[in-house]
């Protein structure tokens, strides 16, 4: 009951933390493209409160999660932190004063409910603390190829196309942070010395980073129903790659390939169904601009 109680909690805190930050990037002008004008709008975004109280919750949603982890298993946790999708949308709600329309939440219910069936279908077998040099030059070089290529496709496109391209290279250079973390803690038996004297450390370090930089060109880039989906299933379904890849934790599906399938059809039709759905271009996670100023105001029913 426990790891049940800390894996909502954590899906929950990590919804809070998009609504917020998402809160904070619709209230400041986007400012025009260019890299100097995202770093102009990133500094005054630092200073917004929304901002600081979504990166308060995001380090609580660590912490909860790592506390999860501690006394349950992989397998039980990721599909109970695909609540987070459906969190989103009530914390959303109440942060915005607006409800997002039926398709978005019937998109979101089939999301969250096909990304548990997968996972909990597909859940890896325990495998190695640590991996081999060979072996993180390969899965480094596919992930942050990846990366560049999202990127890429994201930068001729507008709006609720560049914030889901986004969402999806900041959740797999999460999932890489999250494979580096695991390697860290892999070596600290091994002393202080033995971790802060290797690379995988400033690696986390460096692939966070992006990760954070990414997320937070989403959230200006469009809604939250464009991004989040995106966001979640990405890290889920890539930290279980890096996993099978990197440490050797198997999938052996068995009687489980039903569910495994029916999660993958939940998943396709819920990515079907949000493409639709105008809370995916529209307002419902925006607030409303005052006449006549670039700053914005929310509306309150």
């Amino acid at each position: 009951m426990l790891v049940v109680v800390l894996a909502l909690l954590a899906a929950l805190s990590n919804a809070a933390a998009s609504v917020l930050q998402r809160r904070a990037a619709a209230d400041e002008p986007g400012g025009g493209p260019g890299v100097r004008q995202a770093v102009r709008w990133l500094g005054q975004l630092l200073r917004r409160r929304y901002w600081v109280a979504g990166a308060g919750m995001l380090a609580l949603s660590t912490v909860l999660q790592a506390a999860a982890l501690s006394v349950g298993s992989l397998a039980l946790v990721q599909p109970l932190m695909a609540a987070e999708l459906l969190f989103t949308l009530v914390v959303g709600s109440m942060v915005f004063h607006r409800r997002p329309d039926r398709r978005t939440w019937l998109a979101f219910v089939a999301l969250a409910a096909g990304l548990a069936a997968f996972l909990t279908s597909a859940a890896p077998t325990t495998g190695r603390n640590t991996a081999s040099a060979e072996q993180w030059l390969a899965a480094s070089g596919a992930v942050l190829g990846g990366v560049v290529l999202l990127v890429l496709a994201a930068r001729p496109v507008r709006g609720a196309p560049r914030a889901a391209l986004l969402g999806l290279a900041s959740a797999v250079s999460f999932s890489l942070t999250a494979a580096l973390l695991k390697e860290v803690t892999g070596r600290l038996p091994d002393g202080p010395a033995a971790v802060l004297g290797t690379w995988p450390v400033y690696a986390m370090a460096a692939a966070g980073g992006v990760a954070f930089l990414l997320l937070q060109s989403a959230f200006r880039a469009g809604t939250l129903a464009a991004s989040q989906p995106a966001l979640t299933l990405g890290d889920a379904l890539t930290s279980v790659a890096l996993g099978w890849g990197l440490f050797g934790e198997q999938i052996t599906l068995g009687v489980r390939t039903v569910p495994a399938v029916v999660g993958v059809v939940l998943m396709g039709a819920g990515t079907a169904g949000l493409a639709r759905a105008p809370s995916v271009a529209g307002d419902w996670d925006t607030a409303a601009r005052r006449p006549g100023t670039g700053r914005a105001a929310r509306r309150v029913r």
